[in-house]
């Protein structure tokens, strides 16, 4: 039955954007290899995604599809699997398998070495894609052999596969190295023009389409990167500063099925901050320290073995890229920095090691004390100025900041609030040292810890009392 599903159709269209039918395109552009990756996926999907790149990629612009098997389990997708490739698209259709399963970021790397064409597009094996989806793609390429080119990303729902249509947006991620959509740059909305591309600063990495030899000049991907996360941001990154570009093409679409369980390790979260922390030893210079200040980890001996970068910081020099600060400058300058830290993550008080200041249900506008867990809730921050944040640290600029911690004098209660709308500089700065007490410099009350004995443990404020306070990391 895998061959006898419709691809889903007028909501499909990627001429909603009224402008994208009336771009032309030139008769001689280069062709693609399709590469998808899959590990213990639904056959049926698989080929859903095959079948959607044939028919709607024109036949003179095909060069070949590579399927590469990272590994799976599942006997459907060994023998009849490429029985039914090869009989419906003989000599079109390519099985590479892996001997051992490598993650999605090695796979696609062995892709792209069993490529042929031109160019090069990555995809998830469950995709599906639009008429005239190519076509802007290898246009702007052939344009520009150093464009990475995202095609706009719809959402095909799990259960019954309809589609959703996604607004034009670009990729950014926060300091932790999650991808996120955000809104496109200024002046792309002050074009007017819906068809125009989108820069982007780095790409959600469900599809890409690359020149197949810059992307072999630029280095890949990361191989010493482990299954996913981090490696799309790392391209980004590294194409803006290593002289190439990264845009969003609103005329290109593909939808992409967000399936409620992932094929790889369940572990992902320790992969993407193993391979965060590769990115940002390689190509964040003084900037790395935000990545360890959104893991909470300390800068030197975190407990993670990131690997060998020397090969990567050697590519980096060779290609004479250009430093962090430009990036953010140029390509990222909404994304938020926290360059005033000089102290990070979890606060504990000596008379109540086992709790430790936390934000508390956001609604409440209150600090609060909770048993210790290392999370986003209790990452303290203590800034060059003397203000006391607290929360997972902030992405950009259109979006919510961490709040600071606040003595208003009304309250032994410690607030939370936007510390840019709090009126009295001092109430929102403190004088704190390590294993010293947290005063506030405009009232000179204290944070401090009250035992309520059989109601537990308060946070509050008030005259200090010899009360001591501990932050995980310092950044000398």
């Amino acid at each position: 039955r895998a061959g006898m599903h419709p691809v889903n159709p007028v909501s499909f269209c990627v001429f909603s954007c009224y402008r994208c039918k009336e771009l032309k395109y030139a008769k001689d552009l280069p062709q693609i290899s399709i590469i998808f990756i899959f590990v213990n996926e639904a056959l049926s999907v698989i080929l859903r995604s095959v079948h959607s790149a044939v028919n709607h990629t024109p036949a003179h612009l095909l060069k070949e599809i590579i399927l590469v098997d990272d590994n799976s389990d599942e006997e459907e997708l060994k023998a009849p699997l490429e029985e039914y490739v090869n009989k419906r698209y003989p000599g079109l259709v390519k099985v590479v398998r892996n001997q051992k399963r490598e993650g999605l970021i090695r796979a696609r790397i062995e892709g792209w070495k069993a490529a042929t064409g031109h160019i090069t597009g990555f995809f998830d094996a469950h995709v599906e894609f639009t008429a005239g989806w190519a076509e802007p793609v290898l246009s702007r390429i052939q344009e520009n052999r150093k464009r990475v080119i995202l095609p706009s990303i719809d959402n095909i729902k799990q259960d019954d596969f309809e589609v959703q249509r996604y607004e034009n947006s670009a990729h950014g991620y926060s300091w932790e190295l999650w991808c996120m959509y955000i809104s496109p740059p200024k002046d792309w909305w002050d074009a007017g023009d819906p068809s125009l591309p989108i820069r982007t600063p780095a790409m959600i990495g469900c599809s890409f389409v690359v020149n197949r030899k810059f992307f072999g000049e630029i280095g890949l991907l990361d191989p010493g990167m482990d299954v996913y996360g981090g490696e799309n941001i790392e391209l980004g990154i590294k194409v803006w500063l290593c002289g190439g570009s990264m845009e969003v093409l609103p005329c290109s679409r593909v939808a992409h099925i967000e399936r409620k369980k992932k094929p790889y390790n369940n572990n992902i979260g320790f992969y993407t901050k193993r391979n965060a922390l590769r990115v940002a030893e390689v190509w964040m210079d003084d900037y790395k320290s935000h990545v360890y200040i959104a893991w909470n980890l300390p800068l030197e001996n975190p407990g993670i073995d990131i690997g060998d970068v020397s090969e990567r910081k050697a590519l980096r020099k060779s290609l004479k890229c250009k430093n962090f600060q430009w990036y953010l400058d140029h390509v990222y300058p909404e994304m938020r920095r926290y360059n005033n830290t000089v102290a990070y993550g979890e606060l504990r008080n000596n008379k109540a090691k086992d709790v430790c200041l936390d934000q508390g249900p956001q609604e409440n506008h209150t600090a609060i004390l909770y048993p210790c867990h290392g999370w986003g809730p209790q990452l303290a921050r203590y800034t060059k100025e003397g203000y006391l944040h607290l929360g997972a640290l902030g992405t950009t600029t259109l979006l919510p900041d961490t709040r600071c911690l606040v003595d208003n004098m009304k309250s032994r209660l410690p607030q939370l609030l936007d510390c840019e709308k709090v009126k009295s500089s001092l109430h929102k700065r403190w004088n704190f040292i390590q294993n010293g007490a947290i005063l506030n410099k405009g009232t000179g009350r204290c944070l401090e810890v009250e035992n309520k004995g059989m109601s537990g443990i308060d946070l509050i404020l008030r005259s200090c009392t010899g009360q001591r306070w501990t932050i995980k990391n310092f950044i000398k």
